[in-house]
């Protein structure tokens, strides 16, 4: 073999095959390999004339064809099919090579492989790569965690293939062992609840008798100012779609039942786990839980009573802001809140995240890209910020834009239109500017039944009321 190659892709289903081409094209030889040679024929007919490809049929010609320390990177389904895949592998490796998850694993899991491998000389290293098949052959975001020494060899060729914004590479080192694809998890879900506020808006807009040719003029026109992203952007692109069999929008023969992945799940468990409120995030996967339950809704919709879901307008473009408000403001709690989980995360597994970082790598190549985002950033590396809700400038947008955000929520409940992350993120907004949280009776009545005991904001310590016997107060330390 003349020349080695500079990586090998192990799976090549879409993800692996497009990844490839992108290494590829970036003038970087890479092995290719595939459990089914067939499938690493049919990629090599189609796509060889691309760039330098080595098509390996056995996982030791894919290892003997890179040059060291060896890059591996697998893009296999996550759970079983990378625990098969890193076992066939990782007898073939040697000291100092690297061997890559960059699909989307469980950070656990993640952690628990780089623990195992390490003990062998073998760095692993788990990547989150977002942006879809476009963006795996195009650019993607890419956020790799593993060993700092890792990313020595690694990281210029995600560098590399990665999405640029203004000419600055959408890939940064995020820190050890899972931390990638813990930043991964959060980006998804913050997706999960960016996809869910714009279907709220949809359905505020159509509930007022706006036309889905108008609706889809709106999005185009909101994707002008700040709330310019690529979700808004191909909203506007799917609801001009028109269905060849009916002639209707495609949206109305489309089934309203959301799928899910489980990284919008991970997300919310990890946040009740460590005590951080996402609860719009959160919203977001009940969201698409509801819309998949036929069985409960089949037996609910006949029975249970309300509004008709209609909005009586008399201001069109009053309303039509008032909706495009409630959206942006509730797009940046779900990034205040995403940020914060990674913030508690980076403490609780000790890892050094660069929050500006992040931000900057989601910018463009993911499919949260914003123009927020380059803002998010801006105001990370020049605050000291525990929550992206303090940030100097946002703090005044916010108050801006809540009369607004106030009014679409009113109208969506008199009308009995469901807006759940709308309102959670209001609900977030309005606890966390609250003095005093209901907290304080919750914590009288645990002393009640539990003896759990309560604080006091006039004195020290942990108190104790005798409940059962004179109501006496003690303190207990």
């Amino acid at each position: 073999m003349s020349e080695l190659a500079s990586i090998g892709v192990v799976g090549m289903a879409v993800m692996g095959s497009n990844l490839a081409r992108n290494f590829a094209s970036h003038g970087h030889r890479v092995a290719i390999f595939n459990r089914s040679y067939e499938k690493t024929e049919k990629v090599m007919a189609e796509h060889g004339e691309e760039g330098g490809f080595i098509a390996a049929r056995t996982p030791e010609e894919l290892v003997a064809s890179l040059e060291k320390p060896r890059r591996i990177m697998m893009m296999v389904k996550a759970g079983a099919a990378t625990d098969a895949t890193i076992e066939t592998f990782v007898p073939l490796l040697e000291d100092g090579d690297i061997l890559i998850d960059g699909g989307n694993a469980y950070y656990k899991d993640t952690q628990r492989r780089e623990v195992a491998l390490r003990d062998k000389g073998i760095h692993f290293v788990g990547v989150g790569v977002s942006g879809g098949e476009e963006g795996a052959l195009h650019g993607p975001s890419i956020m790799p965690g593993g060993s700092a020494h890792s990313y020595e060899f690694l990281g210029p060729l995600l560098e590399d293939i990665s999405a640029k914004f203004n000419g600055e590479p959408c890939c940064t080192y995020i820190g050890t062992d899972g931390a990638g694809h813990f930043v991964k998890m959060v980006h998804n879900g913050i997706e999960y609840s960016d996809m869910q506020g714009i279907g709220e808006a949809f359905s505020l807009l159509r509930a007022a008798g706006l036309s889905v040719p108008e609706i889809s003029d709106i999005f185009r026109e909101w994707n002008t100012g700040e709330l310019d992203s690529y979700l808004i952007e191909i909203t506007s692109e799917v609801l001009d779609q028109v269905d060849a069999k009916t002639g209707k929008p495609l949206i109305d023969v489309v089934v309203d039942a959301a799928g899910q992945k489980g990284t919008g799940t991970w997300t919310a468990q990890i946040a009740l786990e460590l005590s951080v409120d996402l609860n719009a995030i959160a919203e977001s996967v009940f969201a698409r839980s509801v819309s998949s339950s036929p069985d409960l809704r089949a037996a609910l919709q006949p029975l249970l009573q309300g509004p008709d879901q209609t909005i009586a307008v008399e201001d069109r473009a009053a309303f039509v802001e008032d909706v495009r408000q409630a959206l942006w403001a509730s797009k940046v709690v779900a990034y205040s809140q995403g940020l914060d989980l990674i913030r508690v995360g980076a403490k609780e597994y000790g890892w050094e995240i660069d929050v500006a970082a992040v931000a900057k790598i989601w910018r463009a190549g993911c499919i949260i890209r914003a123009k927020l985002l380059d803002r998010i950033s801006n105001e990370y590396a020049a605050n000291s910020l525990t929550n992206l809700l303090e940030a100097p400038s946002l703090v005044e947008d916010m108050g801006n834009v809540q009369a607004g955000w106030r009014r679409t929520l009113g109208q969506a409940i008199a009308a009995g239109v469901p807006t759940p992350v709308f309102s959670a993120a209001l609900a977030y907004y309005d606890s966390a500017r609250s003095p005093r949280l209901p907290a304080f009776l919750i914590q009288g009545q645990r002393d009640f039944f539990g003896a759990h005991t309560y604080r006091r904001v006039d004195e020290e310590g942990t108190f104790h009321i005798e409940w059962s016997g004179d109501r006496s107060e003690s303190k207990v330390d």
